[in-house]
């Protein structure tokens, strides 16, 4: 089994987090300020390692981007290219942000924070995936009835078989998961964070998912 880093220390990465231990991963998460993290108690409860974001990165294998989006970039900066180089990095970020009142997704540039990661951390290999539904869905895809999809994007190939056999490991099967193409594509999935809002807002519970359906 893997070390995996997971940076950010709130609810997805505890959902992860509690998820990956139970498959006997070793789970490290990364913070700002260990020493006085509120997730300290849920760490030591759980098993997990807590430290700061530079040692979490360096002791992993693969690392889990968790922060929220308009923060990815300041905190993989702070956990440190050379402990991010040649890496897969999971991003599972959305950004977003209020406008006149109105939640709107907040894109670097036109793009998606998994291209602005990728392109701040050029000999790391990010893969974005699971950030069109809630961390239970991510993590328990069988609590969705019938078919349902995950997306990938990255430009790594081999990052993405890694990524697909993890999802897998979490009850995602090859039906399920998509991948629709290089690390651009994450700029379609992060826009749908909208989409998520609303329906969100609709059924009054986070307990769904998108489903592509192919002829």
């Amino acid at each position: 089994m893997s070390t995996i880093g997971l940076l950010g220390t709130g609810n997805v990465a505890k959902v992860l987090g509690a998820k990956l231990i139970l498959l006997g991963h070793e789970v490290v998460l990364g913070s700002r300020d260990p020493e006085n993290s509120p997730v300290a108690e849920w760490a030591a409860g759980h098993g997990a390692g807590l430290t700061g974001l530079a040692e979490a990165a360096a002791g992993a294998d693969l690392v889990v981007n968790t922060a929220p989006g308009l923060a990815s970039l300041d905190v993989l900066t702070k956990a440190g290219a050379e402990n991010l180089r040649g890496k897969v990095i999971i991003d599972v970020s959305n950004g977003i942000e209020s406008r006149n009142g109105v939640t709107a997704v907040a894109t670097p540039d036109g793009g998606s924070i998994a291209e602005q990661l990728q392109s701040a951390f050029p000999e790391a290999r990010v893969v974005k995936t699971l950030n069109t539904m809630a961390g239970q869905v991510m993590v328990d895809p069988g609590r969705i009835p019938g078919h349902h999809t995950v997306f990938l994007s990255g430009d790594d190939p081999a990052a993405k078989a890694e990524v697909t056999e993890l999802l897998k490991s979490f009850g995602w099967s090859d039906t399920q998961i998509l991948d629709i193409g290089g690390v651009v594509t994450a700029r379609a999935t992060e826009a749908a964070l909208l989409l998520f809002i609303h329906l969100f807002n609709t059924f009054g519970s986070p307990e769904f998912n998108l489903s592509v359906a192919k002829a």
